[in-house]
């Protein structure tokens, strides 16, 4: 079953998070991991989003996410998104 990444991203030091794309890039994308979406401006339906920036990526299960997040590769550029943004991650499991 397909497990999804999604991070809603507000984004306030954009040297920064460049060095963050640069390095997450770097650290490489798992066999399966896939691209979904990334929105700059996600179109509102309901509620308050925190962003504007939206990322979804997909992977082929959820040990698949855990070991590209986890990775010490990751880690090191997730630092540098940490300090350049406010963001929220959650892992959503899909269904199928």
């Amino acid at each position: 079953m397909p497990v999804y990444f999604v991070a809603q991203v507000e984004i306030h030091d954009r040297a920064g998070y460049e060095r963050y794309m640069q390095e997450a890039a770097s650290a490489g994308a798992p066999e399966g991991m896939k691209v979904l979406a990334i929105d700059d401006q996600p179109t509102l339906l309901e509620g308050k989003w925190h962003g504007p920036r939206t990322v979804l990526l997909e992977f082929p299960s959820e040990g698949a996410l855990r070991s590209w997040y986890d990775s010490p590769a990751y880690q090191s550029a997730a630092k540098h998104r940490w300090g350049a943004t406010t963001s929220n991650a959650a892992v959503i499991h899909g269904i199928g």
